[in-house]
């Protein structure tokens, strides 16, 4: 097939672009570097089976040839009140790629008669009164609190998409993604995988905001590819849970990663200090991702955490 990967030159689709290349796809991607880094995507390049075009999908899309599928991944997605790549530092921008560049994407499906998956997220969950959280889940949301810009966005993205394959027919599917980490994330990014392992690799504290009591469930991201790829090719069009069911305390986390690391720098307590309106809980029901498209992670914490860290390491 010939793919178009809207923000293919971010942390998670670059992966899937690794991935759609090596099952033998053709790739374009879209992306305006915002937030996406080319560096990502640089071993691609001089390939006859990829291509590369810098633009800003919030405005119309024009694809010669043809497409055969459309993943729209592209998105800022930190929560980093400090990071420069994140939501809460780029509103508007991640409201307009939400809905203007949701409806773009569509628009190059259904001209082209293609498959469309969306990349929305578990934060259409907010901050959940259902624990773990499945499909069914309606959400506890913030309509207008600091992180409405990015979930709203997606929750519009959902819906769009759904009324494309209601209204249009179009072959659609949505993949709500779970706390995802690996090579390739931005040192600065913001998020708290990034953030413990420069900390420790430079022999500092961990910062814990807190008691790190609050939890996250941590996929590693050739499980997450996999999981949207087997969602891509499957029949299903209601929104997939994609993510780690193993769920773990931050402050868990930050001891594993000095752990692994030798940091001796040990963990520093800060209270509060946490991104606003940040979950105290998240972990997915993965039922229906067995079921319907027989997957689940494989990957566990101790070895993906092994290879991000070294990846870290080789770029700082």
């Amino acid at each position: 097939m010939k793919i178009l990967v809207t923000g293919g030159a971010g942390f998670i689709g670059s992966h899937l672009c690794d991935r759609l290349l090596s099952e033998g796809h053709e790739v374009v991607v879209i992306d305006n570097l915002v937030t996406g880094n080319i560096e990502n995507i640089t071993h691609l390049a001089g390939r006859d089976d990829f291509s590369f075009i810098k633009y800003d999908v919030s405005n119309f899309i024009f694809i010669p040839g043809r497409a055969d599928a459309v993943m729209h991944l592209a998105s800022p997605a930190s929560p980093n009140p400090t990071s420069p790549y994140g939501y809460l530092q780029l509103p508007i921008q991640t409201l307009k790629v939400g809905a203007l560049g949701t409806h773009n994407a569509l628009g190059v499906a259904r001209s082209h008669e293609a498959s469309f998956l969306l990349a929305s997220t578990s934060e259409v969950y907010g901050d959940p009164k259902e624990h773990p959280q499945r499909e069914s889940y309606w959400g506890h949301v913030d309509p207008v609190g600091p992180r409405s810009v990015y979930d709203e966005a997606k929750r519009f993205a959902e819906a769009i998409t759904m009324a494309y394959h209601r209204y249009h027919d179009l072959d659609t599917h949505i993949a709500r993604i779970f706390n995802t980490y690996g090579p390739r994330m931005r040192p600065d990014d913001g998020r708290v995988v990034p953030n413990f392992i420069v900390q420790a690799l430079q022999g500092k504290p961990l910062t814990v905001y807190g008691d790190g009591s609050q939890t996250r469930s941590f996929c590693y991201v050739d499980d997450l590819v996999d999981g949207l790829y087997r969602l891509l090719s499957s029949s299903e069009a209601l929104p997939v849970n994609l993510g780690n069911p193993v769920e773990l305390s931050i402050l868990s986390l930050a001891e594993e990663i000095n752990a692994i690391t030798g940091n001796k720098g040990g963990i520093e307590r800060i209270p509060g200090g946490r991104a606003p309106a940040d979950p105290e809980r998240r972990k997915p029901d993965i039922s229906k991702a067995k079921k319907v498209l027989d997957w689940e992670p494989v990957i566990d914490l101790k070895t993906g955490l092994d290879k991000t860290i070294a990846d870290f390491d080789s770029r700082l």
